[in-house]
């Protein structure tokens, strides 16, 4: 079986520090072309490749190169663009979270992937930790009971990626974290609930760090001291389900909190209780009369989830499993986001029913 050709769209650090691996690591694949608007940075990641396929200009590298799929970690705003295009031109798709930055991009990414029949998948990586992947065996096997109630929480004491940069320049990015964090977290709790459809969303958002200069997090490409902030650096909000399951968000780069809460989201059911963060899982329940917290063990597992999610996408492509999720589930996370940006601008709860009847 010959090897998938790969084209590379974005060379940033998350393509550098999760994505590469993942495709270095697969015997299924090799990297044939890399495009980025900053050549050098293109150049030192093809040599990782063995490639001197080099574009500045991605639409270029989707004309002249013969690739069965493309990896997308552009910015935000180019997501659904890219996507696209190279959909309609009979090439696969796996991209960076978000899916896009307004639920309009999303609906053209899958429409587009329909229309081709081409495999589009996001990334959606913590869904592959073997905690996430036991919980969700567990709620399915009916252990849990019925879902009711979540929480979906990350919040950084001091995180800002970079000031100036894409990633807080609205126009670009599409917001702050929780288009960034939230987008995570969000859609792990989502899946784990069953995918119940959202039908309401209510929402706030804060802008009260702009000005720090204790950011912490590694400034990214473009990031210029006293550049554009115009994104939120906390949002919170309430998600109402077509189940009457409900969801509590939080996510922020920056609060006067006493340490960073990390990854996690909380399931209450009927029968038992979840609490998973980062790597960490509890469950709680009731055993012959008593409240019992149980922590399952599992074997020390350093592999990135995100590894495993650019994985699971080559596997779908020959042949050895169904996608995990589909361009329909990235709408609704995107129209969750939208709406909670709404409501944040408005004070007034967004019905997603409503909009989806009209």
């Amino acid at each position: 079986m010959s090897k998938l050709r790969i084209g590379i769209v974005g060379t940033g650090k998350i393509f550098e520090n999760a994505h590469a691996p993942a495709w270095l690591s697969s015997p299924h694949v090799e990297v044939t072309a890399v495009s980025d608007v900053y050549r050098p940075a293109a150049e030192t990641q093809a040599k990782r490749f063995g490639t001197d396929r080099v574009y500045t200009d991605y639409m270029e590298m989707l004309e002249r190169e013969k690739l069965d799929a493309i990896d997308i970690c552009a910015p935000n705003v180019l997501h659904s663009e890219i996507a696209v295009a190279a959909l309609e031109r009979g090439i696969h798709v796996f991209c960076e979270k978000p899916d896009a930055v307004d639920a309009a991009g999303a609906e053209r990414m899958a429409d587009a992937a329909a229309r081709s029949g081409k495999l589009l998948m996001v990334m959606r990586n913590n869904r592959f930790s073997p905690q996430a992947q036991f919980l969700k065996r567990y709620i399915e096997s009916g252990a849990m009971g019925d879902i009711y109630s979540a929480r979906a929480v990350w919040l950084r004491r001091r995180g800002i990626p970079g000031r100036g940069g894409w990633f807080t320049t609205k126009a670009m990015s599409g917001g702050g974290p929780l288009i960034d964090l939230g987008v995570h977290m969000i859609d792990v709790a989502i899946w784990l609930m069953g995918s119940p459809k959202p039908v309401a969303v209510s929402g706030a958002a804060y802008t009260k760090f702009a000005d720090s200069k204790l950011t912490s997090a590694a400034p990214r490409r473009g990031a210029t001291a006293g550049g554009v902030f115009d994104v939120e650096d906390l949002a919170a909000g309430f998600i109402r389900f077509d189940n009457g399951a409900t969801m509590q968000i939080e996510f922020s780069w920056a609060s006067n909190i006493e340490e960073d809460v990390s990854k996690l989201v909380e399931l209450r059911g009927t029968r038992a209780g979840a609490m998973l963060r980062n790597r960490d899982l509890k469950l709680v329940t009731e055993i012959e009369g008593a409240i019992c917290d149980i922590v399952p063990q599992f074997p020390k597992d350093d592999t990135l989830t995100q590894w495993r999610n650019i994985h699971h996408f080559i596997d779908c492509l020959i042949g050895e499993a169904d996608p995990i999720s589909t361009p329909e589930t990235g709408v609704d996370m995107i129209r969750i986001l939208s709406a909670i940006y709404e409501s944040a601008a408005t004070g007034a709860e967004v019905r997603l029913d409503e909009a989806e009847q009209g």
